[in-house]
């Protein structure tokens, strides 16, 4: 039976009124079709995904993680948490008086080289409460503070000369107009462009487009495309120049990423 049409495996938060301690942690191996219940809770939490997507539905948004990505909850926001394929994140639950330094939104987080080591460090550990790993906890929470914020793993704009270019690309991932031509299509000089992309999305107007790319491929892939063909798709004049993109941006090979 396909994971997208079996029924939701339901899975239940650990704690619903109060943490074992200032900041807990721990992993959670999802199965395919996985998805939490509606929660809102008192305290912060921070999603990190090892392998698979992990993705988070609320009012108004739909923020996904692919591996090495995460995202940031902040206390009292209603969320639901699910998984179309098999998954592995790491969950940090911090208490609200240690959240003062990170987003008032809830948001994607560019994760940092050393949260990334740290997060590495912790995904064969088990939390213990020993002061030894709850020092490292606090570094965690002090990077977690200093990442990089994008809305989404794909970020939007509303800026009306940025917008209407960003949504043909999303429309056609594989348009084969350089950057320099998009800027003339589009009535923007190529320095211009260049600047909007890094102020309104936090990122080159190159890496959008691969994460755009990236996103089309995994719904492509999931529905039993093969790799050859979606790069194709994607244009791609090799399947191995798409797998080396979607090895870059997502830690992982196309078919790796899927479970196949």
């Amino acid at each position: 039976m396909n994971p997208a049409q079996s029924p939701p495996h339901l899975r239940h938060p650990p704690f619903r009124d109060q943490l074992p301690a200032p900041i807990f942690f721990r992993l959670e191996h999802m199965p395919d079709n996985a998805t939490y219940p509606a929660m809102q809770h008192p305290w912060g939490e921070f999603v990190y995904s090892f392998s698979g997507v992990t993705e988070l539905r609320l009012e108004g948004q739909h923020l996904l993680a692919p591996p090495h990505m995460g995202f940031w909850i902040p206390p009292g926001v209603r969320h639901v948490g699910f998984n179309r394929r098999a998954a592995v994140h790491f969950s940090a639950y911090i208490s609200e008086d240690l959240c003062e330094a990170m987003p008032r939104r809830t948001c994607s987080l560019l994760v940092t080289p050393l949260l990334r080591a740290l997060l590495d460090s912790l995904e064969t550990a088990e939390f213990t409460g020993a002061p030894a790993q709850a020092r490292l906890l606090r570094v965690m929470v002090d990077e977690l503070a200093a990442c990089a914020i994008a809305d989404s793993f794909v970020p939007e704009t509303t800026d009306p000369r940025l917008a209407p270019l960003l949504d043909a690309l999303r429309e056609a991932p594989a348009d084969p107009r350089s950057n320099s031509q998009l800027a003339r299509d589009f009535g923007l000089s190529e320095r211009t462009l260049a600047r909007r992309c890094t102020q309104e999305l936090g990122m080159s107007l190159n890496e959008w487009r691969q994460r755009v790319r990236v996103v089309r491929s995994v719904s492509l892939l999931q529905e039993g495309a093969s790799v050859e063909s979606v790069a194709l798709d994607l244009g791609y004049g090799t399947a191995s120049a798409f797998i080396a993109m979607f090895r870059r941006i997502t830690g992982s090979s196309p078919a790796r990423f899927i479970g196949r």
